[in-house]
């Protein structure tokens, strides 16, 4: 990212209509007795249009300010976005575009300069920190980089943990069963006694996951998830957040600098010098194409 007080960067065409590279791809069907897609504006990902819903997430015109020195830096300047309930988002951008900084606005872990946050119809930068705290734990599931997996514990008191926080017994009833689950989505069973050590990058990354939907979260808010690990094993835990989205309805929301882990989502956006440059529809894909996606953001530059 080019310092504030540096050369004015190149300008970046922002479309006024995404770009749709669904026409061509598998997608899931649509809906019984769809709205025209004339009708209505694109909204969300190709299935989900022509139905009219209440975001999950928004974003107001969101600006993020640090006082360096005696400078005074905008990380955002005005962003604002929606994410529709079931889909994937991917906010892509280069080292220092804001990405991240969004993320964690969106997340409540950290207020706006200016602008509001909505999940799920509470506006989250005008919580107290108490308010805003439950608010992440009942709402969102969180996987970042690294994998801040307790040590100590194995691999199912590691998923269990929201459980044991909220003083749910997690080897009994409904607790157990989504445990249950949420392993075998990523692929974990028979590993339920390993501690984190004796399980590889890769799969510490998969316990994290699993601990993130195991609460079945309104949305998932993925930090570079893959950044650790090697290209076949980050495939795989693209694949698995992939998979959470389209058997689980689960709502994801994923930063990420590399087309090949946006090009799993429904829909991308472009982040650079902290706005939103550009959005690209690509759908619910089932075999998660790279190619699209790259070749616009050579048309843009990128």
């Amino acid at each position: 990212m080019r310092p504030i007080d540096g050369p004015a960067p190149r300008p970046v065409p922002v479309l006024r209509r995404p770009i749709d590279y669904t026409a061509d791809v598998a997608q899931q069907p649509s809906p019984t007795s769809p709205t025209s897609s004339n009708d209505l504006p694109p909204v969300g990902t190709p299935y989900l249009r022509g139905r009219a819903q209440t975001p999950i997430l928004e974003a107001r015109n969101l600006t993020k300010r640090y006082r360096l020195g005696s400078h005074d830096v905008d990380a955002l300047r005005g962003v604002s976005l929606s994410v529709q309930r079931g889909e994937f988002v991917a906010l892509m951008g280069p080292s220092g575009s804001g990405k991240s900084t969004l993320l964690q606005l969106l997340g409540g872990l950290d207020r706006p300069t200016d602008g509001e946050v909505l999940l799920d119809g509470e506006v989250v930068s005008h919580l107290s920190d108490a308010q805003a705290t439950r608010l992440r734990r009942e709402k969102t599931g969180f996987v970042f980089q690294f994998f801040n997996l307790i040590p100590l514990l194995d691999v199912y008191e590691n998923v269990a943990l929201p459980f044991t926080i909220a003083g749910v017994d997690p080897r009994h009833g409904d607790a157990a069963a989504r445990i249950h689950d949420v392993l075998e989505l990523v692929d974990l069973l028979g590993r339920e006694r390993n501690r984190p050590d004796q399980l590889s990058a890769g799969e510490q990354q998969r316990v994290a996951l699993a601990r993130a939907l195991v609460g079945r979260p309104a949305i998932l808010l993925a930090d570079e998830p893959t950044g650790n690990l090697d290209y076949a094993t980050g495939g795989e835990i693209l694949d698995e957040l992939w998979r959470s989205c389209d058997r689980l309805g689960q709502t994801i929301v994923l930063v990420t600098h590399d087309a090949r882990a946006a090009a799993h989502a429904d829909r991308v956006l472009v982040v650079g010098d902290g706005r939103i440059r550009d959005e690209i529809v690509l759908g619910r894909r089932v075999n998660r194409d790279a190619r699209p996606l790259i070749d616009r953001l050579a048309q843009l530059g990128l």
